[in-house]
């Protein structure tokens, strides 16, 4: 069984102020370092064998002084970037749910339907997560790996993990900071139960 450390960045400016990141790369404001500090503490006294980052800044800085705390070295994951959302990048959550509220509630209702203008559709999104994942997993068959990953993503990678909803990703887009802890246990046929990593 392989234990999953799922983190969340601490906070970017764009984060507190309800604007969409996306593949954006900000970095942690002031309050995301205290909540980084926040998560370190609070994880120094758990095993980990592996951090791994998705490319953005926030991420990155995170990862790297979880990863120091454990004298480890972060492994950047290129294919565990963010969401796309093309031209709702650097948009306020709100601005695009008052100027296209049907496209917002579909977001909400059935996520898998929706493509960003020149973004990435989430179908797209789960098969490159998906894929990001397997092999990850096939690596770690026991023990601790951490994955800082934001959100959005954090949502969708959960949710494959888990085999549960992805929730509302308008509402995840700015959460920020925390950790959720996932086991996982391989099968046999190197399946994994409990992550039935093949929505998309």
């Amino acid at each position: 069984m392989v234990r999953i450390l799922l983190v969340r960045p601490g906070s970017t400016d764009f984060d507190e102020q309800g604007r969409i990141k996306g593949t954006l790369d900000i970095p942690l404001s002031e309050a995301g370092s205290l909540q980084v500090t926040r998560i370190v503490q609070e994880l120094h006294e758990t095993k980990i064998d592996q951090v791994y980052s998705s490319p953005c800044r926030s991420a990155e800085q995170t990862a790297a002084i979880l990863a120091a705390d454990h004298k480890l070295r972060v492994k950047k994951v290129n294919d565990l970037h963010n969401l796309d959302h093309g031209l709702w990048h650097g948009k306020l959550v709100d601005e695009v749910r008052h100027s296209q509220p049907k496209v917002y509630r579909q977001l909400q209702e059935h996520p898998e339907t929706v493509c960003p203008p020149e973004g990435e559709p989430l179908g797209v999104a789960f098969d490159r997560v998906k894929g990001a994942l397997e092999r990850l997993l096939k690596k770690h068959r026991t023990g601790t790996i951490s994955l800082v990953v934001p959100e959005p993503l954090f949502s969708l990678v959960r949710s494959l993990l888990e085999d549960a909803e992805v929730g509302d990703l308008w509402k995840a887009e700015c959460e920020e900071g925390g950790w959720h802890a996932i086991e996982v246990e391989p099968a046999s046929d190197l399946t994994w139960r409990g992550a039935e990593l093949s929505k998309a």
